[in-house]
């Protein structure tokens, strides 16, 4: 049985332009359900109604800590055709952390080969330091090359909560997740467990996660939410 998880850093709020809940009912939730650090990963341009850019910009003035919860802020990037990433260089100074995933309303599928080498394009910019949900056969990864490249990049890899509970929607996502985490074991590639939360009520929900991480006895020390400080640190910010 793992501890409990302290962090949840792949969170959407109404910036996103698709969720349901503000910083602060966010951060809420997250006190409630006893989480020491809390991440926010807008959407960035290609998600139809995200913010503009100039969110990231602004983010000195947002707050770091609420309800006891430490708050950490980031973006989820989309890949592009080409590897290229869709958050212009002026604003990834600007985030802690950066999350890149491919998204089907702004990527047509490129085959294995050439998704995966999309995505590890998009791992090697310095502020990105984590995949989201690599789970997903409509756009198939090559998961030998991609647990690799992440070893190489110093990325993260997530098991996404939320892609556990719509299966019928993230093709082979089971399978892919067991044959990714294994290759993370055997190369020592840390993961990270997140909800993909877009509503309070789904801050810190990681139960499904957590569960296949325990039934394939995944090493404790590949994972990075057991402690908001091993987090931070793999991505500087101590």
């Amino acid at each position: 049985m793992l501890p409990r998880f302290e962090l949840d850093v792949h969170t959407h709020t109404i910036v996103s332009g698709h969720a349901y809940g503000t910083i602060r009912e966010m951060a809420q939730a997250a006190g409630e359900r006893g989480l020491a650090l809390l991440g926010f990963a807008e959407h960035g341009p290609g998600i139809p109604g995200a913010c503009d850019p100039i969110y990231f910009a602004a983010l000195e003035h947002a707050p770091r800590t609420l309800y006891g919860v430490e708050l950490v802020y980031g973006c989820e990037i989309n890949v592009l055709e080409g590897g290229k990433l869709s958050l212009p260089q002026r604003y990834m100074d600007m985030i802690d952390y950066g999350v890149v995933g491919i998204h089907r309303n702004c990527y047509t599928d490129q085959g294995r080969e050439a998704n995966t080498e999309n995505l590890i394009s998009c791992m090697r910019h310095p502020k990105v330091f984590l995949v989201s949900h690599p789970d997903d056969d409509h756009t198939p990864l090559d998961y030998e090359k991609l647990v690799a490249a992440a070893k190489e990049c110093h990325v993260a890899l997530e098991v996404n909560n939320s892609s556990l509970w719509k299966t019928d929607r993230r093709l082979g996502c089971v399978k892919n997740y067991e044959t990714m985490l294994s290759l993370c074991r055997e190369q020592g590639v840390p993961i990270l467990a997140d909800s993909d939360a877009h509503d309070p009520l789904e801050v810190g929900e990681l139960s499904l996660a957590k569960a296949l991480l325990e039934r394939v006895d995944f090493p404790e020390e590949l994972i990075l939410n057991l402690k908001a400080e091993r987090f931070k640190k793999f991505i500087g910010m101590v």
